[in-house]
C-alpha cells in the first residue's frame, strides 16, 4: 500500500532542503508529487521541479474539473497567492510511495482525500530565531528582495503552527532541524517504520 508523506514545518525551518535530499535517497523509493503556485517563480527554481507555476485561470478551470486535491491561499503584499495539489497523473498509490511539501492545511485536506492511513505527516521543527535569521539569508539572494513577505510568513507561521493547531492536525512525532544530518537521520528511519 503506498502513501504519501507530507514535509510540514513552518517558512525557513529546513523542509526544502530535507524534502530534496529523502527525493534523492534510493532506500526510500519516494516519488514526487509536483504541486502548484500562482505566486512567482524564485530565482534557482524551475518549471515542473519545485512547482508548475500556474494561472488563476487555469486553477479555476481545474476546479471546475474537480481535479483540486487541496489549495489554499495566502494574501500576500503583492495579492493573493494560491498553492495547490491536483489529481493528475503523477499520483498511483497502489504502486509508489510519495513526498510533499505542505501546510497543516493541505496536509489535512490530503489526508482527508485519501484517508488517515495513507498520509503521514513529517513535522520539521527549528528555533525562531535561526528561522528568522535563515529566511533573511535567504530573501538577501533573490534578484527582487521581498522583506515585507518573508515577515508576514513569519508572523503568521506562529499562528498557523501553533500547538493547538498541532494537536487538531494529530500531529505528535517533530524532527529538530537544528543539526540537517540528525534530523535527516531521524526522518529516514521514521519513514522506513511505514515501508516495512
Amino acid at each position: 500500500m503506498g502513501r504519501v508523506f507530507c514535509i510540514v514545518g513552518k517558512s525557513s525551518s529546513g523542509k526544502d532542503t530535507i524534502y530534496k535530499e529523502l527525493l534523492q535517497n534510493p532506500s526510500l523509493h519516494l516519488k514526487q508529487i509536483v504541486p502548484y503556485t500562482t505566486r512567482p517563480i524564485r530565482a534557482g527554481e524551475q518549471e515542473g521541479v519545485e512547482y508548475y507555476f500556474s494561472t488563476v485561470e487555469t486553477m479555476d478551470y481545474l476546479q471546475k474539473e474537480n481535479r483540486i486535491i487541496e489549495c489554499r491561499s495566502y494574501d500576500t503584499v503583492y495579492g493573493p497567492w494560491y498553492y495547490f495539489m491536483a489529481k493528475d497523473s503523477q499520483i498511483d498509490l497502489e504502486k509508489n510511495d510519495y513526498l510533499v511539501i505542505g501546510t497543516l492545511e493541505s496536509y489535512t485536506k490530503i489526508r482527508d482525500y485519501f484517508g488517515n492511513d495513507r498520509v503521514v505527516p513529517v513535522y520539521i521543527d527549528l528555533d525562531d530565531g535561526e528561522r528568522l535569521s535563515r529566511a533573511l539569508e535567504r530573501e538577501k539572494k533573490q534578484s527582487q528582495p521581498r522583506y515585507e513577505e518573508m515577515c508576514r510568513r513569519y508572523i503568521a507561521d506562529a499562528r498557523d503552527f501553533s500547538q493547538d493547531n498541532l494537536d487538531k492536525a494529530g500531529i505528535t512525532v517533530k524532527f529538530d532541524n537544528h543539526d540537517l544530518k540528525t534530523c535527516l537521520d531521524g526522518v529516514i528511519a521514521y519513514i522506513m517504520t511505514y515501508q516495512e
